[in-house]
């Protein structure tokens, strides 16, 4: 009887944990969802969808890019953080979804069935609601989306965002060599000219090996620049803090990458980056 009594007990608890990591979601989910950030149901469920919403705002607001609730991700947010979480993981899911910018949000919205994110006027407006003296703090609401035009939304600066955060969600997959399949078949890659998709697999796996632990976050604007030939030049300043075990890197670089459209999807044909204070 003292075991079945200590094993209802230990069953009770984990349902009190699953029910409290349900609400901090949910919290979150709410907060992206009035921000713009997150389209989908506040139902406390951390999926794919949540995940790209976090890593959306997390790229917006110069955080390092997880796709996960993370510490700071949920002080800005004004949630707990999620209770597990590992360095490097963003998830295929995740950074597919944010590769393509939620292709099922956009059917949606060109439906008439959601509406856009709100204006930034409207937004701020409901970012500050009036706080009775007796009201607890409220956490500050994240800034919303400001592409609200859906014929430019494809390749609008927002889209653009979406895809560096994939990239770099790609390139923390534990799968290695995951970011391969934004590359096209030949890439002016960095300094070693124009080489094939099989010598980049072996340079992101050497990369890898060198840098097991890395961290990434946006520093500022990207910049955008149409090219001739369907090709777009996207330019973001990028830092960086990379570990393997007692060595230790960081710094920042403004990062290159030529983007060629092919139907919905954009392939790199060339990468590159220098050093930025």
């Amino acid at each position: 009887m003292k075991r079945i009594v200590l094993s209802l007990l230990a069953f009770g608890i984990c349902g009190v944990a699953t029910l409290s990591a349900d609400d901090n979601v949910r919290a979150a989910q709410t907060w992206l969802k009035e921000g713009g950030f997150y389209f989908g149901e506040a139902n406390g469920q951390y999926d794919s969808e949540t995940a790209a919403a976090i890593s959306r705002y997390q790229i917006r607001s110069g955080l390092p890019i997880t796709g996960q609730l993370d510490a700071e991700t949920a002080k800005a947010l004004g949630v707990e953080p999620a209770k597990e979480t590992s360095p490097n993981s963003g998830g295929p899911d995740t950074w597919r979804r944010l590769r393509k910018a939620d292709q099922e949000f956009l059917k949606k919205l060109n439906a008439g069935q959601i509406a856009p994110p709100a204006a930034a006027d409207d937004a701020n407006a409901a970012a500050t609601p009036s706080v009775q003296p007796d009201d607890p703090p409220q956490p500050p609401r994240p800034s919303p989306s400001q592409d609200a035009d859906v014929s430019t939304f494809l390749l609008s600066r927002e889209r653009l965002r979406d895809y560096v955060a994939a990239f770099v969600l790609a390139g923390l997959d534990p799968n290695i060599g995951a970011e391969l399949e934004f590359f096209g078949d030949n890439v002016n890659y960095f300094d070693s000219g124009v080489i094939g998709r099989e010598q980049i697999r072996r340079d992101l796996r050497r990369y890898d090996k060198q840098w097991p632990q890395r961290s990434f976050w946006l520093d500022g604007e990207v910049d955008v620049e149409p090219q001739a030939d369907s090709r777009i030049r996207v330019t973001f300043p990028l830092r960086f803090d990379l570990r393997n075990g007692s060595r230790h890197s960081s710094g920042k670089v403004r990062k290159t990458l030529l983007l060629e459209v092919i139907g919905d999807d954009l392939r790199i044909v060339g990468v590159n980056e220098r050093n930025a204070r």
